[in-house]
């Protein structure tokens, strides 16, 4: 059952400012970009409900309400990515692990000659 208040967020201006400029920033991923303008709006004026943020933004109200608590709780911090499980994804420059074809190789045949992922 959803929480009956979601957790007031305020602001002073110099937090205010920081969040503005990371969501007007072109360097910024797009997925914290939106997680900001959750939290910019949720101290907005009016304490608005996650299902009015929601609704003005266009997303699902789990969503706002998952992004405004995590601010809540961890400030900025809260807004990246959680770990993920698993094993972590492998990657090497050299190309692929042993055993693995390389893209452009096919059983057999040495690599494309020239490619800057295959060995000379």
């Amino acid at each position: 059952m959803p929480s009956p208040l979601a957790p007031r967020i305020d602001l002073d201006p110099e937090q205010r400012q920081k969040l503005e400029s990371l969501s007007r920033a072109g360097s910024t991923p797009q997925a914290l970009a939106r997680r900001i303008r959750i939290v910019l709006r949720a101290a907005g004026p009016g304490d608005p409900s996650n299902v009015r943020i929601a609704g003005e933004l266009g997303y699902a109200r789990h969503t706002v309400a998952l992004w405004r608590s995590r601010y809540a709780e961890d400030g900025l911090a809260g807004l990246q990515d959680a770990p993920r499980s698993g094993r972590p994804p492998v990657f090497s420059p050299r190309g692929a692990a042993p055993g693995h074809l390389h893209r452009h190789q096919r059983p057999g045949r040495p690599g494309v000659v020239g490619h800057p992922l295959v060995p000379r």
